[in-house]
């Protein structure tokens, strides 16, 4: 009867834990990049408007973003419906922003990212805020 009852407790556990990577993947992989803004692009709002999406409001705000980071020199990218990246033009602007990844088992996206979240912004001539 332990045996039962200790098997079925390490299957919960494992059910749990694997309900949680599949659910919350893009979160607890998630990358923080810091750098310098290459460019952020805006979907242009005629094409947002011709999209099958019953709101087309989302699509309205929809960016892509790229940002270098300093140190490694890798440039990231990724699409986001955040509108704090409207706030984002303009040459010499770093910033810090969080890139969510796609999971990989959807195989046209692995390895991209999503949902680019800006934290902080400044200009890349003063220090970096704290």
């Amino acid at each position: 009867m332990k045996k039962v009852a200790s098997s079925f407790l390490i299957f919960f556990i494992i059910a749990i834990i694997g309900y949680g990577l599949v659910n919350y993947y893009p979160y607890i992989f998630a990358k923080n990049v810091e750098g310098s803004v290459v460019k952020v692009e805006k979907l242009m709002d005629s094409v947002a408007l011709i999209s099958r999406d019953s709101d087309p409001s989302n699509k309205i705000f929809s960016f892509a973003v790229a940002i270098k980071n300093e140190t490694t020199g890798e440039i990231f990218t990724a699409s986001t419906e955040d509108r704090q990246w409207a706030a984002v033009q303009g040459e010499g602007l770093c910033a810090q922003a969080k890139f969510f990844p796609y999971p990989p088992w959807k195989f046209d996206k692995a390895g991209t990212f999503y949902g680019a979240r800006l934290l902080k912004l400044w200009n890349c001539a003063d220090k970096k805020p704290l």
